[in-house]
């Protein structure tokens, strides 16, 4: 999975029908564990634009989004934010989180 900047981000999400952008940080255990399942996830969905940020370098993001913690995955659709997924339960859960 590849860092995303901000700008990175929208314009995935205003150029693709899905999009995924992946928000962690590093000294966060259970974002490490979330990162695998997300490595994962990526190989299974080639086709579907997936970033990854630390959040601490993502300006006002959190805050503009209302992000309540991390790990959190963005779920963009048409470029707007529909999703927000805390409980990175598996990655069949995350795979069909995607598919919808």
């Amino acid at each position: 999975m590849e860092e995303w900047s901000i700008k990175q981000w929208q314009t995935y999400a205003s150029s693709a029908d899905i999009t995924a952008f992946y928000l962690y940080t590093p000294m966060c255990g259970t974002c490490a564990v979330a990162s695998k399942m997300m490595d994962v996830v990526v190989e299974l969905l080639p086709n579907v634009p997936i970033g990854m940020a630390n959040i601490n370098y993502t300006n006002n993001l959190a805050f503009d989004l209302e992000i309540e913690s991390v790990p959190c995955l963005l779920i963009t659709k048409d470029g707007k934010v529909t999703e927000k997924v805390y409980a990175f339960q598996s990655v069949t859960n995350l795979y069909a989180i995607l598919k919808k």
